[in-house]
C-alpha cells in the first residue's frame, strides 16, 4: 500500500488529503484487499472539502466528508454489482462514472483529467476480470512442438521466442455534440439496422440512451417489461 500511495503522491495529489483518507482506509480494509488507485476533487475554485474515490482489488469506496471535515462518509460498491464505469473530459477536469445493477449511477465531477483516466483504467481491468477470470488466473501458452528434421551435420538448434500480449485500454473519448438541419422521413427500423446502430454507439452514448429509456419509464410513457428488454440489449454492447 506504500509503494502504490508513493506513485500517487507524485501526480500532484494533495498529501494531506491522501494521509487523511488513507489513515481512514486503514481500518476499513479487508483482508488480501488492497488499494489500486486513489483520485481526489480538484475544483476550480478552493477546495476545502474535496471528495474523493478509492478503488480497490475488491470494491469502489466514496469518500465524502461531513460536518465540516470532522468526520467522514464512506460509501462503498463491490465490483460484482457494478456494470459499467465511464470517463468524460471536460475543460476544466474530468467526471468518472459507474452505474450499478440496481441502476444507480454515481459520479464524482473535477478530477483530474490524468488521475481519471488511471482510475478508469483501474476499473476497467476489474470488470474484464470479473467477465474472464480464468484467463487472468490460467493464461494459455499455445504449445510449439518442435520440427523433426532429419539428422545433417552442425545443424543449429531452432530457437523459439515467446512474446508477452500487450493489453490496449482506450480511454473514453468526448464525442462532441453535433445537430443536423436536414430533414429525413423517418424510416422503419427492422432488427438488424437496430443492431447495427447500437453497435457503433460509444459507451458514452449507450450510457445516455439508457438514462434516456429510464426516464419514459419513470413518467409512465413506456411499460417495465419494454424498458427491461431495450436496458438489456443496450448492456449486451457495454
Amino acid at each position: 500500500m506504500i509503494d502504490n500511495l508513493k506513485k500517487i503522491l507524485n501526480e500532484d495529489q494533495d498529501p494531506k488529503a491522501i494521509e487523511k483518507i488513507t489513515s481512514k482506509l486503514s481500518n476499513l480494509l479487508m483482508t488480501n484487499e488492497e488499494v489500486g488507485y486513489i483520485a481526489v476533487q480538484k475544483k476550480p475554485a478552493v477546495t476545502i472539502l474535496p471528495d474523493s474515490i478509492v478503488v480497490t482489488n475488491k470494491r469502489i469506496i466514496l469518500c465524502k466528508p461531513k460536518n465540516l471535515g470532522l468526520s467522514m462518509e464512506f460509501i462503498d460498491y463491490d465490483w460484482d454489482d457494478i456494470v459499467a464505469s465511464f470517463v468524460k473530459e471536460g475543460i476544466l477536469g474530468a467526471d468518472f462514472t459507474f452505474s450499478t445493477k440496481s441502476d444507480l449511477t454515481h459520479t464524482v465531477d473535477y478530477l483530474p483529467k490524468n488521475q481519471a483516466r488511471k482510475l478508469y483504467t483501474y476499473a476497467k481491468e476489474q470488470l474484464d476480470l470479473l467477465k474472464n477470470p480464468v484467463a487472468f488466473s490460467n493464461p494459455i501458452v499455445e504449445e510449439v512442438k518442435p520440427v523433426e528434421v532429419e539428422a545433417q551435420p552442425e545443424i543449429a538448434e531452432e530457437v523459439i521466442e515467446e512474446f508477452e500480449t500487450e493489453e490496449v485500454t482506450n480511454f473514453a473519448e468526448i464525442i462532441p455534440a453535433t445537430t443536423n438541419t436536414s430533414y429525413e422521413e423517418p424510416k422503419e427500423e427492422t432488427p438488424t439496422s437496430a443492431e447495427k446502430k447500437l453497435s457503433d454507439l460509444s459507451q458514452d452514448e449507450l450510457f445516455e440512451k439508457l438514462q434516456n429509456y429510464k426516464k419514459l419509464l419513470d413518467n409512465g410513457l413506456i411499460m417495465q417489461g419494454e424498458y427491461d428488454a431495450l436496458k438489456k440489449e443496450i448492456l449486451s454492447y457495454m
